[in-house]
Formats: C-alpha cells, sequence, structure tokens
C-alpha cells in the first residue's frame, strides 16, 4: 500500500492499524537485519528495537497496562514485531480504553488513546521512514500527516530539542517537499543512502 493510497485516518485505533500496518510490511520485506539505518549507530533490527523496547514501559508505567512480549528482536524481529503491534492494537480496539488515561509526569494525564496515538503511532510513522530507508523499500510517508506532525512539533521545538529525543535539524533545500523538511526537521537527512 503506497501511502498517497490511502488518507490516514484521524481515529486513534485506525491510524495505528494503518501505520503499524505499512511499518509490517516494511518489517516483512526486510532483507538484511544488520543494513545500517539514518540513525547513527543503529541497524534496521535496531529500530525495530526501539519500538518493542521503549513504549511497554511507559504504557506499563503510565496506564497499568502489560503489552504482551514476544520473542526478543534478537531471535526474530518479525515475531516481536508483530506480537507487540497486534498486542497495542489489541489496546485501541478495547471499548474501555475510551474511559482511560495515561499518567506521565511529562505530560500530565491524558486519554490513553490519545497519548498512544502522540507518542507511539507518530513515532512508528516516522520510523518507518528509517527502516524503509535502511532496507531500500519504499519509504514515502503520507504527505498531510508529515505536515500535521511538522506544524505540532515546530510548535515546541525547544522542549522537543532539550529532551535529547531528536538530534540536531538538518538543514534541507527551501523548495524540500513535507517529507523532507519533516525528517531534517527531526535530524534526520532525507538524502541519506547506506550504500
Amino acid at each position: 500500500m503506497a501511502p498517497s493510497d490511502l488518507a490516514l485516518s484521524d481515529r486513534p485505533a485506525e491510524r495505528h492499524r494503518q501505520v503499524a500496518g505499512l511499518f509490517t510490511e516494511r518489517v516483512r520485506g526486510t532483507p538484511s537485519w544488520d543494513a545500517p539505518s539514518p540513525v547513527p549507530g543503529w541497524t534496521a533490527r535496531d529500530v525495530v528495537r526501539h519500538l518493542t523496547g521503549w513504549f511497554p514501559g511507559f504504557l506499563a508505567a503510565g496506564a497499568g497496562i502489560d503489552l504482551p512480549r514476544g520473542p526478543s528482536v534478537d531471535e526474530d524481529p518479525v515475531a516481536a514485531w508483530q506480537v507487540h503491534s497486534d498486542g497495542v492494537q489489541a489496546v485501541l480496539d478495547d471499548p474501555e480504553t475510551a474511559h482511560r488515561k495515561l499518567t506521565n509526569p511529562h505530560i500530565g494525564s491524558v486519554p490513553l488513546d490519545t497519548a498512544i496515538d502522540q507518542f507511539y503511532t507518530a513515532d512508528v510513522f516516522m520510523h518507518t521512514w528509517d527502516l524503509s530507508r535502511a532496507t531500500g523499500q519504499d519509504d514515502r510517508l503520507d504527505p498531510d500527516f508529515c505536515a500535521r506532525l511538522l506544524s505540532g512539533m515546530e510548535s515546541m521545538e525547544e522542549v522537543l530539542r532539550s529532551s535529547g529525543q531528536y538530534g540536531p535539524r538538518v538543514e534541507v533545500p527551501a523548495d524540500a517537499d513535507t517529507q523532507a523538511r519533516l525528517l531534517g526537521f527531526i535530524g534526520r537527512n532525507p538524502f541519506w543512502s547506506g550504500r
């Protein structure tokens, strides 16, 4: 599915299904897990390790939800991702999620589905480019969602930079498309090639 084939939903559960579905396609299409990625020091395997690694603790600490654990990313990155992604989707599809909150000292108390959407689904979306580029797959992202994320992040750039989660901004040409501008903002060189 090309990103332009289907606009991303505004509903957190459906948006996760779409974004994680595209990432799953890239996971299944990865020919070498040791391929370098655009994130300095990370391989394709490390991109999956990051997404399956940080979010379970965030969810457990903030909402008391324990996601199912699959095999380690070192053993089987495809299965590790699938178990993790299915677990997140089950939380979003659970009718009780609409009545739950996630509480975190940095963000306060936020509706659970909103927190997953803003912090996790957006992270999967951006790391889809990393995995795609690392493995020579289609790396196009949904341009409308790129624009939305960029707009939201630019308004709080100082906070984001001070978090240590984003590298220094990479300057891109003035006529760069929204995807390239988003990638540059989060510290990626949109023209990176591991070859």
